[in-house]
């Protein structure tokens, strides 16, 4: 599990969060988004090496990238004076990957962060890269593009669900359940939206990148939501292990990595010159 796990946050690391970062259309990133893999390499070496001094210095290479993004997000919130419901989950998905490094830098150097073990940490690194800043991203850009109740209930419980699950992780089970509802429901909203994008008349690559990208996110969080129901009742459900093949890939490659393509390419085709509106 920990080298599929490892594989799955070197993509969050070097790919999705630069993407998403480009996808936002404001110059104000340019910066941080060149400088990017400077802090993103470290942090992707930092997983494949031992536990110790070596790898806890790489990983707070990483952490210092994320906390420098995560400072953008109330000078943009100063600089826009907007908490439209796609505003905020836009900022949301800029504060998420500090979350995952400070996981990172815990776990690589085998501390157990507010009594959290080993294994939970290496598991919330990935979860705050795909689970908050890719979803918080995409759901920001689907009410955007459908600025309608259903895209402002996307926007608004996205973010809100990656809350809960957070708190939930100091809370206890049953609070973790009450943010995967929450998320599951944003997160199915999500699908639905981007499912409807795929049939209003886009290119045939785009439209398959969004239909597989819809599909995959409604199955990865029945998976999810199965998993925080068994914690707190006690009732089967899979393991770790299983959800990482499963719910972990499913999301970032079907969901997370169709989704920025997609909208990529949307916005491209909108947008020659790379500016969004």
């Amino acid at each position: 599990m920990s080298v599929l796990v490892g594989l799955i946050v070197m993509l969050g690391m070097l790919v999705i969060v630069p993407a998403g970062l480009r996808l936002l259309g404001d110059p104000a990133f340019d910066r941080i988004r060149r400088l990017w893999p400077l802090f993103a390499v470290p942090g992707a070496v930092a997983l494949w090496l031992p536990r110790g001094t070596t790898a806890t210095a790489l990983a707070c290479c990483y952490a210092l990238g994320a906390l420098l993004l995560a400072a953008h997000a109330p000078w943009r919130l100063a600089r826009t004076r907007s908490i439209r419901p796609a505003e905020i989950a836009l900022l949301t998905a800029l504060v998420t990957p500090s979350v995952a490094a400070l996981a990172l830098v815990a776990e690589r150097a085998g501390h157990e962060l507010f009594g959290f073990g080993l294994g939970i940490l290496a598991l919330t690194v990935p979860h705050f890269h795909f689970a908050g800043f890719a979803a918080a991203l995409v759901a920001g850009l689907v009410c955007r593009g459908a600025d309608r109740p259903a895209g402002r209930f996307a926007a608004l419980s996205v973010p809100l669900g990656t809350l809960l699950v957070l708190v939930g992780y100091f809370v206890g089970d049953r609070a973790e359940l009450a943010g995967a509802v929450v998320l599951t429901a944003g997160m199915w909203t999500v699908a639905l939206l981007t499912w409807r994008t795929a049939r209003d008349g886009r290119d045939r690559v785009t439209r398959v990148l969004l239909a597989t990208s819809a599909v995959v996110l409604v199955a990865t969080m029945v998976l999810a939501l199965s998993w925080a129901l068994g914690e707190a009742t006690g009732l089967p459900h899979p393991t770790l292990t299983w959800m990482a093949a499963t719910h972990g890939l499913g999301n970032a490659l079907g969901f997370a990595l169709c989704s920025l393509l997609a909208w990529r390419r949307i916005q491209d085709r909108t947008h020659p010159e790379g500016r969004t509106a």
